[in-house]
């Protein structure tokens, strides 16, 4: 017991000496901030306001505050952030957000060696829009597809299946659902989204964080790439100059067109929440349309931002199938150009639905 009392008052003076020059900051000083952000969010549409406080000592010069720093980390990159102006009245700092990107973002505010961090999260200002749709016509093809990726290009359609021991992409006559090509992948891999870009058709795998690409018009492999910083490969289209890429939660991921880094992400938000489980997506009209898996609608998203701008209802799709046992979820939006309408069918649905948006009243 006398050991253990022993060790205790030695070793409690170190702990605390330890804490008190954590990171470097003098103790001497301080700084404290009082801000407008309510429960830890804030509105595209808001301005965020920062007083800051500071506990002035003898070495504390009021031009010192011209040293004060901004750091903002949002999506993995951090950079200096400019006050967009300075209230003279209320003494503070002011910051428009409507060029952030939505989600999570982190603020590091710092004199010298002296800082505090301010984390929240920016919402979109406006909530999504309610469209409807009708369907123009309504394509029958085989029930066993467990459609992933969907996308037309030139007016084919392509498709990729999934499962283990199952997964293949395969070339599509919309018209009556007849396999024009087809490949299958190895047993290992489970086959998720598509897209085509440079008449090179790219496919997602699962959880194997290795994506594939083909050659267009025969299919041969041409080479594969790796993603390490997503969690998993879900969807994917591509805006002709970098590949969007989700990964089931709430994060789309740009990938470039020729490396395949993933390079950046944006986060999708609604005006309340995130959006999550985000799988199948298609680029249309510089809008990403995304299927949320599990349920029955489409998001539409600002690349820019991540703000989900609208919502497409289409649960009584599934009700205009056939009913089996294996019927499940809606999964595969695919754009015609040429016919300016969206192509939506489900995983082991016997059915095609062409729609079009009808424009919100």
């Amino acid at each position: 017991m006398k050991v253990f009392k022993t060790y205790i008052f030695i070793v409690l003076p170190i702990v605390l000496i330890t804490i008190i020059s954590c990171n470097g900051v003098d103790q001497s000083a301080a700084i404290s901030i009082s801000h407008n952000i309510i429960s830890g969010k804030i509105k595209l549409d808001d301005t965020l306001k920062i007083k800051v406080n500071f506990l002035k000592t003898k070495n504390f010069k009021n031009n010192d505050l011209n040293d004060l720093m901004f750091d903002l980390k949002s999506n993995d990159n951090n950079y200096e952030l400019k006050p967009s102006f300075y209230n003279k009245e209320t003494n503070e700092y002011c910051f428009l957000l409507n060029e952030f990107t939505l989600g999570k973002k982190e603020l590091k505010i710092s004199l010298n060696n002296i800082y505090e961090r301010l984390n929240f999260t920016v919402l979109n200002d406006v909530r999504p829009l309610i469209y409807n749709y009708e369907i123009i016509n309504i394509f029958n093809r085989k029930r066993n597809n467990y459609t992933q990726g969907f996308e037309f290009y030139n007016d084919t359609l392509y498709e990729s299946v999934g499962q283990y021991g199952k997964s293949k992409l395969i070339k599509v006559d919309f018209k009556n659902g007849k396999h024009l090509k087809e490949l299958k992948l190895p047993a290992k891999y489970f086959a998720e989204g598509i897209t085509i870009l440079n008449n090179k058709i790219h496919l997602l795998t699962w959880k194997e964080k290795v994506g594939f690409i083909y050659n267009l018009d025969n299919f041969n492999q041409i080479k594969t790439f790796e993603y390490n910083e997503s969690k998993e490969g879900w969807g994917f289209c591509n805006d002709g100059n970098s590949l969007y890429k989700s990964d089931g939660t709430e994060k789309i991921w740009m990938l470039d067109k020729e490396t395949y880094e993933e390079q950046n992400f944006i986060e999708i938000y609604t005006n309340k929440n995130k959006v999550v489980g985000l799988n199948e997506l298609e680029w249309i009209e510089g809008k990403i349309f995304a299927n949320r898996y599990l349920f029955n609608g489409l998001a539409i998203i600002n690349p820019k931002n991540g703000a989900v701008q609208g919502v497409i209802n289409l649960s009584d799709l599934k009700n205009k199938v056939t009913q089996h046992e294996n019927l499940d979820v809606i999964n595969g939006v695919a754009y015609n150009p040429k016919r300016k309408t969206i192509f939506v069918t489900g995983k082991m649905w016997d059915k095609i639905f062409e729609i079009k948006i009808l424009e919100n009243e």
